[in-house]
């Protein structure tokens, strides 16, 4: 079965259509009425062929992935249904599904009206990415094969294979600014005075200010802040140039970087951290939708914050609520992600970072072509009070003392781990 999609002749249909020209021209140009008839039967059995096979059979065609998102490694399936919506036998039909590149035979074969069959099949998720099943191709074939058209039934579902995550058992601590000025550590945040205002029937006695309530005569009570909740910002570098030894598909060193990234962002998620993925360059988000609308690119990072204490926030910096309370959006995305030629990219994002301030701890996961690069992030630690370095896939270890900052070096995203967590506070 080819890729084709519409409406085609066979070989033998084109075979015959050529005999049928031949024989007409020659029964009319020697005056034999045999070849006459001949030729004519021959193309009315290629005009039946077109008709028959131009008939579009009634199909509806439903899918379910099971799941729809896992982690590299794990399996997957995809449950596909074919039903016979039509009234009449689908006969001569012939069918294969798309997952990723990989074609899978459908049996439709006198498939009776109101009846349908079920095929079920592993999705491949040995590579992160985002594999696209379907559409289900069908091609109906007239008794005689000599017209073949091919359509294509439902539409594309796709199968998000997130990164490989590795345990954490450490967390960051964080640090924030309170409103005045002091400057916390704390897992959790703290609470700081923010405004006086009047005494309604519900608050706290405890939270009265009797003082004040003593001057003005009446009960005036504290409202209080959340000021020094830490605020985890991971930048993932997924410009080529950081990541220049790469293999089929993508580099070790950048499939590194994502293993790392998954496994922070849930960490933070489970230790209730407000967690923000950035990536250096462009990405291209590939998005929950079929395959032919396309990736939209998108520019710069900012999706939301992850974490269940992200919206209790006063602090209006990014969308709260566009990262929900979970992970699952930035694993998303880290699935999707693909190196971009986007060299002076990580010059415009730190100059971002440094204006937006958009948390406390910030860490930066490159390849080993990134480490020219270091003093972009440096130059970072005025705006953030903590800011670490991974350096993923290098052969050898960052030279000592690199843009004055502290550097994690990696094999993968397994020896990334094992190094995080001998670092309990920043």
């Amino acid at each position: 079965m080819t890729g084709r999609t519409g409406l085609a002749l066979t070989a033998r249909g084109a075979g015959l259509l050529v005999a049928a020209l031949v024989l007409l021209g020659a029964g009319v140009r020697f005056v034999y009425p045999e070849l006459t008839l001949l030729g004519t039967a021959a193309a009315v059995a290629v005009g039946y062929a077109v008709a028959v096979a131009a008939r579009r059979p009634r199909l509806t065609v439903t899918r379910v992935a099971s799941p729809d998102r896992v982690g590299r490694g794990e399996p997957a399936s995809m449950e596909l249904t074919v039903r016979n919506s039509g009234r009449l036998r689908a006969v001569n039909l012939l069918a294969e599904d798309r997952c990723g590149d990989r074609p899978v035979p459908v049996p439709l074969l006198r498939l009776r009206p109101g009846r349908d069959t079920t095929v079920r099949y592993d999705v491949p998720t040995v590579r992160r990415g985002v594999v696209r099943v379907g559409p289900l191709r069908v091609v109906r074939r007239d008794p005689l094969g000599l017209v073949a058209s091919a359509r294509p039934y439902g539409g594309t579902v796709p199968v998000w294979v997130h990164p490989r995550i590795h345990p954490l058992d450490a967390v960051p601590t964080g640090a924030g600014r309170s409103l005045d000025g002091r400057v916390d550590a704390v897992p959790h945040g703290s609470i700081t005075f923010d405004s006086l205002r009047e005494y309604v029937i519900g608050d706290e006695l405890r939270r009265v200010h009797w003082r004040t309530s003593a001057r003005v005569g009446q009960l005036m009570v504290r409202e209080n802040v959340d000021t020094s909740l830490p605020r985890f910002v991971v930048l993932l570098d997924n410009r080529a140039a950081a990541h220049p030894q790469r293999g089929a598909g993508s580099a070790a060193s950048f499939e590194a970087c994502c293993e790392a990234a998954a496994s922070i962002v849930t960490a933070a998620h489970r230790a209730d951290l407000p967690v923000l993925l950035l990536f250096v360059a462009p990405e291209r988000v590939a998005r929950p939708a079929p395959a032919a609308s396309g990736d939209t690119p998108t520019r710069g990072g900012a999706r939301g914050w992850v974490g269940r204490r992200a919206r209790s926030r006063r602090t209006g910096d990014g969308d709260a609520g566009s990262g929900g309370d979970s992970p699952a959006a930035p694993l998303d995305r880290l699935a999707a992600a693909q190196l971009v030629a986007d060299d002076d990219a990580l010059r415009a994002t730190a100059t971002r970072l440094r204006a937006d301030r958009l948390g406390d701890t910030l860490v930066f996961l490159t390849g080993p072509g990134g480490r020219g690069d270091l003093g972009h992030v440096g130059a970072l630690r005025g705006a953030y009070p903590s800011v670490v370095v991974g350096v993923l896939g290098a052969a050898e270890p960052t030279p000592p003392g690199a843009a004055a900052l502290v550097v994690i070096d990696a094999a993968d995203g397994a020896g990334f781990a094992a190094e995080w967590d001998g670092i309990s506070r920043w």
